[in-house]
């Protein structure tokens, strides 16, 4: 009797497992759909850029109010450190820019593997 049990509990468990809510099989679609397509878009690169942004202009912001006296002097001493933190700022944006987009790919990407794992379970 308890073999027949597990039986019966262990195949409803694979048919509960294997379904997929509405809103995961439209992740699925819509990734099947867009996936190559987000993963080589320009447009994906605008999702990391207000992080970026506001991340230079507190870094700036921080650089020129006049909190810390020896960093105030030494950019008042050297005018060459402005270009240096502007440069230092374009990369942290382009950074940021492009690692925020492939993370989120990957992430959904990680996503949709596993959903579709889960739809074939035997």
């Amino acid at each position: 009797m308890n073999a027949i049990l597990y039986i019966c509990s262990d195949y409803a468990y694979k048919l509960l497992y294997k379904m997929l809510t509405d809103e995961e099989r439209q992740f699925v679609e819509y990734w099947e759909a867009n996936r190559l397509r987000r993963k080589r878009g320009f447009r994906r690169l605008a999702l990391g850029l207000p992080l970026a942004s506001l991340m230079v202009i507190a870094i700036i912001f921080n650089f020129l109010s006049g909190w810390y006296k020896r960093a105030h002097m030494e950019l008042q001493a050297k005018g060459s450190l402005v270009l240096v933190v502007i440069i230092a700022g374009l990369l942290i944006v382009v950074f940021t820019t492009v690692f925020s987009a492939y993370h989120k790919w990957d992430i959904n990407e990680q996503r949709y593997r596993e959903l579709v794992a889960k739809q074939d379970v035997p």
